[in-house]
């Protein structure tokens, strides 16, 4: 990548400046605003430039990958923040940036999420059949554990059993055990093959999107952005606390329209049915639940550039959070476990084994609902 398009002010190798409160009267003004962007901005750039030195070869340093993981989140607080508080902002500098920052940081994750995704199944599948560990999965398995909502905070079904424990198994279940622990190591393989292709693929888009010319006006835009932020005449003065109140307001309505009563069990018997459905289009229930974990981020977002390092920290709201990103992996992995099993002349063993896959991801779905329900119950949105 070349340097030239950050040499000129090379922000990153610099200690970013402390942002300025901007306050008047108790209230946070543009200035604020302005100090939290540049310190985002020089938070990409430093991670840019940790990412290059670093490499970035399919098989890089944690350090590289810390450092793209810094690039998505700083890319996504921009964003974010020339969303909720777009009034304050040039117009059209704001809506030409924030297209290119979601592209940056959607395009940086697809890795990440393909070798996330792999790890969660292979882990469902050996806890659902009680196999020996697939190769891929052995050193996860010995860290990571079930990965599964119980696993995560998230309650499991009352009266769940752990495999290999309980009453004695019916001929029947245990005819079920053996067909599944005969097609998990082939559906394993087979996820497996899809999901490194997946990951190659997004690894390679990662590396021609950062060497792009889209990417290097990014770069310089977010290299302005660290010293000179674009606001409106109106800006020094305004409140800020108005549009970031909007922002909690955006995402109590979205909550408010989701079917929180069928959330209030831990397994939705409706979605499941949905979720088997032969039709590869996405979950129709999902889309959504989606849309509230995107708004709790801006709402997240708004918090932290009202009040700087010393944002609350509402424990609740971070379970929340949680819960939503749960849902959000346990979606997609029921998604590529229905794929896999859309695979053509696959063996009738291995595609049950992809059915109870499918089936287990998409009970964890509802899991994560029903845990987003009660921690929300437990909180109001406000003012951040």
């Amino acid at each position: 990548m070349a340097q030239q398009h950050l040499d000129p002010t090379d922000p990153a190798t610099a200690r970013p400046s402390p942002p300025d409160p901007g306050r008047a009267g108790g209230a946070a003004t543009g200035d604020a605003l302005a100090g939290y962007l540049r310190a985002q901005a020089t938070e990409f750039l430093r991670a840019l430039r940790l990412h290059r030195e670093t490499g970035s070869g399919q098989n890089g340093t944690e350090e590289s990958v810390d450092a793209a993981r810094a690039l998505r989140h700083s890319a996504r607080r921009i964003s974010g923040s020339l969303h909720t508080f777009r009034p304050l902002l040039d117009s059209d500098w704001s809506e030409e940036m924030r297209p290119e920052l979601a592209w940056l940081s959607g395009t940086l994750a697809l890795e990440h999420a393909c070798a996330a995704r792999l790890e969660r199944l292979l882990l469902a599948l050996h806890r659902l059949s009680g196999s020996a560990a697939f190769p891929a999965q052995s050193a996860a398995s010995a860290v990571g554990g079930r990965v599964t909502g119980a696993g995560r905070g998230i309650p499991a079904p009352a009266g769940a059993r752990a495999p290999g424990t309980g009453p004695a198994a019916t001929p029947t279940a245990t005819a079920e055990r053996g067909n599944l622990t005969v097609g998990a190591a082939k559906a394993g393989a087979l996820l497996e093959r899809q999901l490194t292709l997946a990951r190659t693929r997004a690894h390679s888009t990662a590396l021609q999107a950062l060497g792009s010319s889209r990417f290097h006006a990014v770069a310089d835009k977010v290299a302005v952005l660290a010293s000179e932020v674009p606001l409106t005449p109106a800006a020094a003065t305004a409140d800020l606390r108005p549009l970031a109140t909007a922002a909690g307001e955006r995402l109590t309505d979205a909550v408010t329209a989701l079917p929180l009563v069928t959330a209030g069990h831990p397994y939705n018997a409706e979605a499941l049915i949905h979720g088997l459905s032969p039709d590869p289009a996405p979950h129709p229930q999902d889309g959504p639940w989606h849309q509230v974990r995107l708004l709790l981020r801006l709402h997240r977002y708004a918090g932290e550039v009202l009040h700087g390092d010393g944002a609350p920290t509402d424990v609740r709201l971070l379970a929340a959070g949680q819960a939503l990103n749960l849902h959000r992996d346990a979606s997609e992995a029921a998604a590529a476990a229905a794929s896999a099993a859309r695979t053509p002349r696959i063996a009738p063993a291995t595609a049950y084994a992809l059915g109870v896959l499918h089936a287990d991801q998409r009970h964890e779905v509802e899991a994560a609902r029903f845990a987003f329900q009660q921690s929300w119950q437990k909180q109001a949105v406000g003012t951040p």
